[in-house]
């Protein structure tokens, strides 16, 4: 005989204790069921001594730590329990990074609560209020936001950004930078959300842009808020900008996805006297390109370099992955 925890639809578990006799499984009891961890613990101990008591083998000797840890079960309730494992250590990081200066204990419980438990708003309060004991009203959380964004966006970007100097040795030569979009599931516009096309087929739903500027080794420099119907190639040049004034940077090599430079950009990125390594596909390049790479021979990850004017170069980088995919949606890229 064994005990079997089985799971049930409503979310529950069942702790039933199971014969396997003549080879087959029968459900001798179901001793009862529960969702709280300290609820089945409790009904694992009733399943042993049910156990025992069909297999006529009673202790000789009870055991006391098994009644006193039995009592101590049946005495609490969800009110009474903290998980303190997201504290402990996602709170330690949260301080060695810099945010423990930070004097807004609303702040901390949503950046750890995030990272361990990624939640809607009122899944988060939920969380707070059921594991930390902390009775967080959801229009609250909506508010800190807004305060986040205003008045104290700036100190979390300057801690993040010694954070990443710090553990770079002070060596920020090279920024990585991308966008993405957040929609909402509304029909009302206002000055940041705008209805635009939406990368996730949403073009309905008003949308914002967020600009987010990584070194290497994908540690935050810096990020920003855009308006959705903002043109993603039009932030390349003020945002990096903007951030070489603000954290000191200097003219870093800047790496982006090919859909945020357009010609255009390109000039104003040179003209600002910043280096580049942007994406590039090899149907916009000309045919006399094309054909020049297409006759190279590769092998797995090995590079071509193809000079195209006296300022830029083109590197190619064959990659197996990728042709057999090419080769079965039938292109060539």
């Amino acid at each position: 005989m064994f005990i079997r925890e089985l799971k049930n639809r409503s979310g529950s578990v069942s702790v039933q204790v199971i014969s396997k006799s003549h080879g087959r499984y029968q459900v001798l009891k179901t001793v009862g069921f529960g969702r709280a961890r300290h609820e089945i613990a409790r009904l694992r101990t009733l399943a042993r001594q049910e156990i025992e008591r069909l297999e006529s083998q009673p202790s000789l000797f009870p055991c006391e730590s098994d009644e006193l840890v039995e009592q101590a079960f049946s005495s609490l309730y969800n009110s009474n329990i903290r998980t303190v494992g997201p504290e402990l250590v996602f709170g330690r990081i949260y301080d060695h990074t810099g945010f423990g200066c930070i004097k807004e204990n609303l702040f901390r419980h949503l950046v750890i609560s995030r990272l361990a438990f990624p939640l809607s708003k009122l899944k988060t309060a939920e969380y707070l209020y059921r594991y930390q004991g902390e009775a967080i009203n959801v229009d609250r959380i909506y508010r800190f936001l807004d305060k986040l964004d205003g008045t104290l966006k700036p100190t979390v970007e300057q801690i993040a950004f010694i954070h990443t100097r710090r553990t770079l040795g002070d060596d920020i030569s090279v920024v990585f930078y991308d966008m993405t979009t957040l929609y909402f599931e509304a029909s009302d516009e206002d000055d940041l959300r705008k209805s635009c096309f939406s990368k996730d087929g949403e073009h309905g739903n008003p949308q914002i842009f967020i600009g987010l500027l990584a070194s290497s080794g994908g540690y935050a420099t810096g990020y920003d808020i855009f308006e959705g119907n903002t043109c993603e190639g039009h932030t390349l040049i003020p945002f990096p900008e903007k951030a070489s004034n603000k954290f000191d940077l200097g003219k870093p090599v800047v790496v982006a996805d090919s859909g945020l430079l357009s010609k255009p950009d390109i000039k104003v990125l040179e003209k600002n006297g910043y280096e580049y390594i942007i994406g590039a596909r090899l149907k916009n390049q000309t045919a006399i390109i094309q054909e020049e790479i297409i006759r190279q021979a590769y092998t797995e990850s090995a590079c071509y370099t193809l000079k195209k004017s006296e300022t830029t170069r083109l590197i190619v980088q064959y990659a197996g992955k990728r042709a057999k995919k090419d080769a079965y949606i039938g292109r060539r890229d």
